[in-house]
């Protein structure tokens, strides 16, 4: 499976959301890692576009949710209907039975709707009733966050956190960037739209995930992500004040996350092996949800991104 083709999807979909190159980069990293993203920004960023952009690119089908607080846990996975013609009852799929998922402002749906996508983020299946459905192979879902608003928002869990691969944060571009926007905007509604050449099939997809499994991994260099998460865990053995910081660390799930995040982003780079730099360059997506910082912490203002720094800066690289 050549990394082209994965790169041409790459500039396409730098060529429809402008000015946000780790968002596109770090949407093929999922993709490839087959996990699923949490993005966070204000509105007006193409957060929306960046997931119907890459559906576009890909042979898979696209479905849309906006969570609202009256939204039920049947108006994602579906539920049976009765069909009184023959007085039995039919199974009717919900939205999650699509490839691609864009869980739009997916904190302002009550918890029982948010752990609806638990078991199909976690097992690609969904149960309903006593019956079990499985899901696509190729099944990505991004949620999205407004940080701005909180009034009528509920956090997500840590529980469901957990699931994401990987929590991306976006903000504004600058002034060149807002200029090409306004010309992209034009051309698009003068018809000018830009398409892609060829879409990835899915086979492709899976034939990279595999290959990307295979790249050489130093022991050494894996010994080191794992003490990075081990650092999370206990981190007074490397420093006091990082252990005041902390009051959680990272779950099992966050080493296998960050070693195939790792893995794609030098497959990526047309790399057979992983070097330190694929791994720090996805550390903070891949830890940033999963920390749970202390009161003391959160009173002097220490957010989580700096205490992903600290650690970086004190467990040695091999």
């Amino acid at each position: 499976m050549p990394v082209s083709q994965f790169q041409q999807l790459n500039n396409y979909l730098n060529q429809q959301i402008l000015g946000q190159p780790e968002l596109t980069h770090n949407i093929l990293v999922a993709l490839l890692a087959d996990g699923h993203l949490l993005v966070e920004g204000p509105p007006g960023l193409a957060k929306t576009r960046a997931i119907k952009a890459l559906s576009d690119g890909i042979e898979a089908d696209f479905h849309r949710v906006q969570f609202t607080p009256d939204l039920l846990p049947a108006d994602l996975t579906g539920t049976d209907i009765y069909r009184p013609e023959n007085g039995s009852f039919e199974f009717q799929q919900g939205p999650l039975f699509h490839n691609l998922i864009l869980a739009d402002e997916i904190n302002r749906a009550p918890a029982k709707v948010q752990s609806a996508l638990l078991e199909a983020m976690g097992e690609h299946q969904i149960t309903v009733g006593s019956k079990t459905y499985q899901l696509p192979e190729l099944f990505l879902v991004m949620a999205t966050q407004n940080p701005i608003e909180q009034e009528g928002t509920y956090p997500l869990p840590e529980a469901q956190l957990d699931r994401f691969l990987m929590h991306l944060e976006v903000d504004y571009a600058g002034v060149e960037v807002e200029q090409q926007i306004l010309k992209l905007s034009r051309n698009e509604a003068l018809g000018e739209m830009v398409k892609i050449d060829e879409k990835l099939t899915q086979q492709s997809i899976f034939s990279a995930r595999k290959k990307i499994l295979s790249l050489h991994m130093a022991p050494e260099l894996e010994q080191y992500l794992v003490q990075l998460i081990i650092a999370t865990r206990q981190p007074a053995a490397y420093d006091q004040q990082l252990a005041s910081w902390l009051q959680f660390g990272a779950s099992p799930r966050a080493t296998i996350s960050l070693e195939r995040c790792a893995r794609a982003n030098a497959w990526l780079a047309e790399r057979d092996f992983v070097t330190p730099d694929d791994i720090h360059s996805v550390f903070h997506n891949v830890l940033r949800h999963r920390l749970l910082l202390s009161y003391e912490a959160e009173a002097d203002g220490v957010t989580v991104n700096q205490v992903l720094d600290k650690i970086l800066a004190l467990v040695p690289l091999p």
